[in-house]
This record gives structure tokens, C-alpha cells and sequence, in this order.
């Protein structure tokens, strides 16, 4: 038993103790952080929202005055309040708002459609309130999708390869009890989603958005849309691609574009083209490094999410010069995880983003000094941009993915850095496809959204168009995996200019119709 006498002294030493290890803490966290691998946190939303053996339910507790005005006023984005009853929770005073780009004032122009993708957030008008410690919802409403499910498989891609990428789960969404249809829930790339990922807020966050076509502030308002003017296709000067072109191999790329493919597209833009259609990638979205001057990156600091100055401005310019260089390149990049993501996104064949010519649809995070990115937007995958045949998009080449930007030529062009992206790439093929779990993942969705997709009030495709689709994504997915596997073992190119040499093995999409899976033809994109 301890002497009385010492006692206190032995209660002072411990909070003495105590207290220097709080501050050596606070002191060195970067550098914890740091040699622990920026290690992510368990959140309860991981299983209370996106455990998707059961889909979420969601009841949007509004009044309808208010409803309407928000969907008469949604290319506004501004935030109207409800409550939202989530798996039976009530939470209050929530902020809601409509989201999106094109697909957004595609909707605000069409009379016979409000059905908007949805942003809630948790803590705008109630500080620190979380849904499950989720600050963040997206409800997305498979705009151009008929399919209703490829940015949930591609999702789904990016978690067996654990790579960064918001969680997913479907949502059976009402208005004041009845049923509105059903949206892909997805976590919010925000606070939480830092704090799941690496351990830590204190990093910095993008949302590039090339053409003034959206992003441009924390929330992810949009910007200016192009003067179109009294845009008629006919009147479009020569040498402008062709959007609607077969293209692919022998046929000057992919829907007809110079360059070898969609990503090409800014080489051969003619002169006398509106200026704002010509800054596709402008301001430093496309991520490719120029100069010192960070004014030559205004894009990527306008899509800021967390609040962002000069020198954290700097640290993405230096990040970017050295990558461009392939210098210190594990200093300034998450190298195995932008590796992930370059295998999923390659498999996606995503032309609305990095792989075409918008350069946007992505986060950019930074911390200290080291840059990773975050996928975004996958509803137009597959061809869901009618820039392909069918047999282009299914044979996408997988070593010049990217001809929109130089973000990645380093690590294609090295022998190390390219064996295991084609290793990431072997694994989607071997065990997601042909090792079972798409098959179990496609079957579970179609388990349980086909009654709903097939009483959905709002949706987009009839309920015969859905299941057509959906068949025909099956099948894309399948031959999109035969394909990369003939690629990775040399018996088709794996380069658009081989692939333009010799085109006698590749895969043959003739069977399908990639308009049946739904596509946009705007050409800019979505959200």
C-alpha cells in the first residue's frame, strides 16, 4: 500500500505525465499520422448507411410549398431545411439542396421530369450534427443511367482493391411518406470522408471543374455554362471532332476525334472555335503542370472544399512539377492508390473526366506536399457518352488511357509503376469478374432495386428499358474484362496506335447497344 504521504506527489507526477504527452501529441500529430499511415477511423455510418446487404430508407420530412420552390429554383442550389427520417432516425433541421451540372439544368429545362440528384448536409444549420458521424449525403438519381447500376459496380470495384473512394449503397427515397424512387446513396467527399480515409481533417480538398461547367465553390455550385449562342451543329467549324463518329482503330480514334482518341480532342480544336468551348482542362483541371505561377491553377483553387490558401497552393504546384518530372515522384503522390484508381478507372472506360476531354468529375487531395486523387461521377460510363461503337469502348486501350492530360505518363512510362497497375487491373479481371464477385454484386442489386426501379414514379426509362439495359451492362462488363485480359497478355494492343495497326483480335461489341444502357450527347458532362 503507498505511503499516504506521497500521494499527492505521485498524483502530481501522473497529471505532469499526462499532460506532456497531450502536448507532445498535438506537437508531433502530423508526424503520428504520418508513421501510423495516415491510418483511417472506423465511422457507425460504414454499417448503419452503407452495408448494402440492406438498402437505405430515407424519408424527406418537408413542406411541399417549400418542395416546389426548391425544384422551381434548383439551378439556384440553395439550401432549403427539412427533416429526414434515415433507417427509422429522425434527424432535424437537415439542409437540403439540388446538385449537379449539366444533368442539373438538363432537368431544370425539361417540363416533364424534377427528379434531381440531392445533396443533404447534416451540419449546415446544425453545427456538429452528423447522420451516424456521416456530415454528408448524396443522393444520386441515375440521370443518363438506364441501367440504374454502373456507378454502383464501379464503386463496388474501387472497394476490392481498397482504394480512397466514397462508400455506396441504394436508397428508397420518400417525400412526406410516399415513395419517390430509388437513387444511389453515396458518402459525401467532405469532413467524414477524410476522417474514414486517413485518420485526419487536416488536408486539403478539390473539386476541379474545367469550362466553368460547375464546382467553382465549397459547395459545388455551378459556374457559367459556354455561350452556345444559336448553336446549330451544321454551322460548326471544320475540324471539329465528330461526336457521333464509329472512329476507334484505323478510323482516327475513338467518335472520330484527332489525336487517336476523345482525350485528343484539344490538339486538332480549330481556331475560329467560341473561346469557352476551348478551355476544356483550363486553370490547371487537367492537372498537368505548366509553370510557377499559380494563377495558372485558378481552377483547381476555385473548386476548393476545404478553405485554401497561397501556401497550400504552393505545395500542389511543387506536387505537380515534380510528378510531371517523375521526381521524389513517393514524396509528392499516393502512388499505389492513384495506381488503384487508374486500374478502376480504365476498366470504367469514363470519358466524362481525367480519360477525356472536361478533365473534371475528380477530387484532388493534399497532404503535406503529397497529392491523391478521389473518383466522382460514373453514371456515363461504358459509353454512356455516345462518343464510342461499341467495340471501341469494349477494346478501350489500357496503356494510353489518359490523352487529356500528362497527370499520369510517369507512372504508365515506368517498368515498376506499370506492373502493378497492370497487376490492379489482372486482379478486376481474375477475381471481380471472373472470380465471382461481380456476379454476386450485379444479382444483389437486381434483387433489390428491380421492384423498385419498377414502381418508381420519377424514373427516367420505363421499367422493359431498365431490364434491357441492365441485361446489356452485364454483358459489356464481361467482354470489357475480356478485352483487358487480352491486352495484359499481348494478344490485343493495349495502345490506340497499336490497336489502329492491327485490330484483327479485338473483342467484338457488335451485340451491343450502348444508347439501350443510356447516354448524353451534350458532350459536358454530368456532375
Amino acid at each position: 500500500m503507498i505511503d499516504n504521504k506521497h500521494t499527492p506527489k505521485i498524483i502530481l507526477a501522473l497529471m505532469a505525465v499526462a499532460v506532456v504527452l497531450c502536448l507532445l501529441a498535438a506537437v508531433f500529430y502530423d508526424s503520428l499520422v504520418t508513421m501510423l499511415g495516415d491510418s483511417a477511423i472506423n465511422m457507425e455510418y460504414e454499417t448503419e448507411l452503407f452495408d448494402t446487404s440492406e438498402i437505405i430508407s430515407i424519408n424527406i420530412i418537408m413542406d411541399e410549398d417549400d418542395w416546389n420552390t426548391m425544384l422551381d429554383n434548383a439551378i439556384s442550389e440553395e439550401y432549403y431545411v427539412c427533416d429526414v427520417i434515415v433507417n427509422g432516425q429522425r434527424f432535424y433541421n437537415v439542409a437540403i439542396r439540388p446538385k449537379g451540372n449539366t444533368s442539373l439544368s438538363s432537368i431544370a429545362m425539361d417540363p416533364d421530369t424534377d427528379r434531381f440528384s440531392l445533396k443533404l448536409e447534416f451540419d449546415h444549420f446544425v453545427e456538429g450534427q452528423t447522420c451516424f458521424g456521416l456530415d454528408k449525403l448524396i443522393l444520386n438519381n441515375n440521370f443518363a443511367d438506364a441501367t440504374n447500376m454502373k456507378e454502383a459496380i464501379i464503386y463496388d470495384m474501387y472497394q476490392f482493391l481498397d482504394a480512397d473512394a466514397s462508400l455506396y449503397n441504394y436508397a428508397s427515397v420518400s417525400l412526406n411518406g410516399e415513395y419517390r424512387g430509388v437513387y444511389l446513396a453515396l458518402e459525401g467527399v467532405e469532413e467524414s470522408f477524410m476522417l474514414r480515409n486517413y485518420g485526419t481533417q487536416d488536408g486539403e480538398l478539390y473539386k476541379p471543374e474545367s469550362m466553368g461547367i460547375g464546382g467553382g465553390d465549397s459547395d459545388g455550385a455551378p459556374g457559367d455554362m459556354p455561350d452556345m449562342g444559336d448553336f446549330d451543329p451544321s454551322d460548326m467549324p471544320d475540324g471539329m471532332p465528330d461526336f457521333g463518329g464509329d472512329g476507334g482503330p484505323g478510323g482516327g480514334g475513338p467518335g472520330g476525334f484527332p489525336g487517336g482518341g476523345p482525350g485528343g480532342m484539344t490538339d486538332g480544336m480549330p481556331e475560329d472555335m467560341p473561346e469557352d468551348m476551348q478551355d476544356f482542362g483550363g486553370g490547371g483541371a487537367d492537372l498537368n503542370y505548366t509553370d510557377d505561377d499559380l494563377d495558372s491553377y485558378s481552377t483547381i483553387w476555385e473548386g476548393e472544399i476545404t478553405g485554401t490558401g497561397s501556401i497550400d497552393h504552393r505545395r500542389v504546384v511543387t506536387a505537380l512539377q515534380h510528378i510531371s518530372e517523375g521526381d521524389d515522384i513517393e514524396e509528392y503522390l499516393d502512388v499505389d492508390n492513384i495506381l488503384k484508381y487508374m486500374a478502376v478507372h480504365t476498366f470504367a472506360v469514363n470519358m466524362d473526366s481525367l480519360t477525356g476531354i472536361m478533365a473534371h468529375n475528380y477530387y484532388l487531395y493534399e497532404y503535406n506536399g503529397q497529392l491523391n486523387l478521389i473518383p466522382w461521377d460514373y453514371n456515363l460510363s461504358f459509353g454512356g457518352m455516345s462518343m464510342d461503337s461499341a467495340t471501341d469502348m469494349i477494346n478501350s486501350a489500357i496503356d494510353t488511357p489518359y490523352q487529356g492530360t500528362d497527370f499520369f505518363d510517369y507512372l504508365l512510362e515506368n517498368e515498376e509503376y506499370s506492373k502493378i497497375y497492370h497487376s490492379y487491373l489482372q486482379q478486376l479481371v481474375d477475381e471481380y469478374v471472373y472470380g465471382g464477385r461481380f456476379d454476386e454484386v450485379y444479382n444483389r442489386i437486381r434483387n433489390q432495386i428491380d421492384s423498385l426501379v419498377e414502381t418508381d414514379p420519377t424514373a427516367f426509362y420505363t421499367y422493359d428499358e431498365y431490364v434491357t439495359a441492365a441485361d446489356m451492362l452485364y454483358d459489356v462488363i464481361r467482354l470489357r474484362a475480356d478485352s483487358i485480359s487480352g491486352q495484359l497478355d499481348g494478344t490485343i494492343p493495349s495502345t490506340d496506335e497499336g490497336q489502329r495497326e492491327d485490330s484483327s483480335n479485338l473483342i467484338d461489341g457488335s451485340s451491343i447497344d450502348l444508347d439501350a444502357m443510356g447516354t448524353f450527347d451534350m458532350g459536358f458532362g454530368n456532375d
